[in-house]
């Protein structure tokens, strides 16, 4: 069965970009979103973020902060990130300004889990078409979203394989947590 994914994060950057590309290469249907309100990416301090629009192009970003400081957007892993989401899309989405239907959503941490299912549970159900949304927790650094991503793949793998993943969903959890030693937790909306 051909299932419909999303990857979501916080700013629509790091981990869930790392499972959109892994996904995508392995011929999934995926997309990927953030929940916040701006695209924060890591400045020259703890205290300086660079924050962009979301819809801002990954490439004027990179420009922006090749421009600033080359070396240090470079060293910190930030310019070689812009790059990579540069080939997969064009521009950081927003969860919430988006109106397309998935069958799973991934998120990598429990806040934006818990603000993706905030805003799934303010929208008007139309069809009752059910909606899974798992959590696998991800430190949000460059290595551990790429660990991550292989993991997610697996998840949608094992879901995408099955003949009914609402019938089975305990037993596929139980299947990846034994693999991956993670327990996603989930839940399940409407639209």
């Amino acid at each position: 069965m051909q299932l419909k994914f999303a990857m979501v994060c916080a700013a629509n950057n790091n981990r869930s970009m790392a499972a959109h590309e892994l996904l995508q290469q392995h011929g999934m249907d995926v997309k990927s979103y953030g929940v916040g309100t701006h695209v924060r990416l890591p400045g020259p301090t703890a205290h300086q973020p660079n924050v962009f629009n979301f819809g801002t192009p990954y490439s004027d970003m990179h420009r922006q902060l090749q421009k600033a400081d080359e070396s240090l957007y470079t060293r910190n892993g930030i310019l070689p990130m812009l790059a990579r989401n540069m080939k997969i899309k064009q521009a950081p989405e927003r969860w919430q300004d988006s109106r397309q239907r998935f069958d799973i959503v991934v998120t990598f941490e429990e806040r934006v889990q818990q603000q993706l299912m905030s805003d799934m549970n303010s929208r008007e159900q139309e069809s009752m078409q059910p909606c899974l949304v798992v959590n696998i927790d991800v430190t949000d650094n460059h290595a551990e979203a790429g660990r991550a991503a292989p993991h997610a793949l697996r998840l949608c793998q094992m879901l995408e394989e099955a003949d009914d993943w609402e019938d089975g969903l305990d037993e596929i959890l139980t299947k990846f947590e034994g693999e991956t030693g993670h327990r996603p937790v989930y839940d399940i909306c409407f639209y």
